[in-house]
C-alpha cells in the first residue's frame, strides 16, 4: 500500500516517533514528501501542548520557550539543524558542484554552520516566548511545506545517491501548492493575524523557494541537507513574521 508506506516513511524520516517503516521507493517517497506538512502540524501540536503545559506551570517565558525548542530538536533527531549547518557551510565556501558537496559530506561543522545553528535556536526561542499556541503549530507545519516545494517535479538531485536522489522531483507542483494553501488558511485563524498570518507563511515559503533555486545553481540539485536547511529556514522565518502584527 503506497499511501500507508508513504505516511510511515514521512513520520520515520521527519520525527523520532516509533512507527515501523514500510516499503521505501520513489512512489512511497512521493507520498512521504507530500504529507510532510501534516507531519509538521502533528509535531507542532505536540510542541504547542508542551509549551502550554510549561506556561500553565508558570515557567518563565524564556525557560518554556527554550525547553520547547530543545524538545523540537530531540523529536527530529536534530537532523534538520545538521542539514542547515552543512548547507550553510557549503554555501559559505563559495564553491560549486562536487567541491561544495564534499564540504557537505564532512562530519564536522564549520564556523558558518555553527553560527547558523546558534542563530536559529536563539531566534526560535525568542519567538516562542510570545507566539500564540496555534502560531506554533502553523510555523512547524509551514516548515514542512518547504519539503514538497523543494521536492517538486523539475527540481533535480545533486548526487545519484542519498535522500535527495530518492525524493527529488517526486511531488507534483499542484500538491505542493495545495499544502501551502492549507497552512496559509490555518494561519488566518491565529488571533489578531487574519491577514498577517497567511502573508507570513507566504513570505517564508517564497524565501525557501529562492533558497532551493540557489542550491540547485550551486550544487546541481538538492540533497537531504538542503531539505533540512529548507525546513529550518522556513520555520524560523515563519516564527519571526508571525510575531509581527
Amino acid at each position: 500500500m503506497t499511501l500507508a508506506d508513504g505516511v510511515r516513511l514521512s513520520i520515520t524520516t521527519l520525527t523520532v516517533l516509533p512507527v515501523r517503516a514500510g516499503r521505501i521507493d520513489r512512489a512511497a517517497a512521493a507520498v512521504a514528501m507530500s504529507v510532510a506538512p501534516a507531519v509538521g502540524a502533528l509535531l507542532g501540536a505536540l510542541l504547542a501542548g508542551l509549551l502550554w503545559l510549561l506556561r500553565e506551570a508558570h515557567a518563565p517565558a524564556l525557560v518554556a520557550a527554550a525547553v520547547t525548542v530543545a524538545v523540537a530538536a530531540l523529536l527530529t533527531r536534530g537532523m534538520h539543524l545538521d542539514g542547515l549547518a552543512d548547507t550553510i557551510d557549503a554555501l559559505g565556501s563559495y564553491r560549486r558542484g562536487e567541491a561544495a558537496l564534499e564540504i557537505m559530506r564532512k562530519p564536522d561543522i564549520g564556523p558558518f554552520g555553527v553560527a547558523a545553528i546558534a542563530c536559529t535556536l536563539l531566534i526560535q526561542t525568542a519567538a516562542l516566548t510570545t507566539l500564540p499556541l496555534i502560531a506554533v503549530i502553523v510555523a512547524f507545519a509551514a516548515g514542512r511545506v518547504a519539503i514538497p516545494l523543494a521536492c517538486r517535479r523539475g527540481v533535480p538531485a545533486a548526487r545519484p545517491e542519498g535522500l535527495g536522489a530518492l525524493v527529488a522531483g517526486t511531488v507534483p507542483l499542484p500538491v505542493a501548492i495545495a499544502g501551502a494553501a492549507l497552512v496559509m488558511a490555518a494561519a488566518a485563524a491565529i488571533p489578531d493575524r487574519t491577514w498577517q498570518g497567511p502573508l507570513a507563511v507566504a513570505v517564508a515559503l517564497l524565501a525557501v523557494v529562492a533558497l532551493v533555486r540557489h542550491a540547485v545553481r550551486r550544487f546541481g540539485g538538492i540533497t537531504g541537507d538542503v531539505l533540512g536547511a529548507a525546513v529550518e529556514v522556513t520555520t524560523t522565518l515563519a516564527m519571526i513574521l508571525l510575531t509581527l502584527y
